[in-house]
């Protein structure tokens, strides 16, 4: 990989402009002052639970929704029609009736 690439990935890691390499090396804890700043402004405690997917979507309280169940019910016709539909083709091509 180039140096570039990593430095690119990494670089949402720390801050920018917050966290030098100069204050990082610097021996004493004094200069990390910004940087401590930083990140007791950042929310603390617990997160909330994100439900995502099809559970959040439809399942979720207060969204409770019929749709999965109507796709899927279209869906399974859908594939017995065709299925159907083919095999009558198959006896078509023998013999007419």
């Amino acid at each position: 990989m180039h140096a570039s690439l990593i430095r690119r990935s990494l670089g949402g890691l720390v801050p920018p402009k917050i966290a030098t390499p100069k204050l990082v090396s610097g021996g004493s804890g004094a200069g990390l002052g910004p940087l401590v700043d930083f990140y007791s402004k950042l929310p603390k405690g617990t997160a909330t639970q994100q439900i995502s997917g099809l559970k959040g979507r439809f399942f979720n309280a207060g969204r409770e929704s019929g749709k999965p169940l109507v796709a899927l019910i279209v869906t399974l016709f859908g594939i017995g029609y065709t299925i159907d539909y083919n095999m009558h083709l198959k006896h078509h091509k023998n013999h007419q009736h």
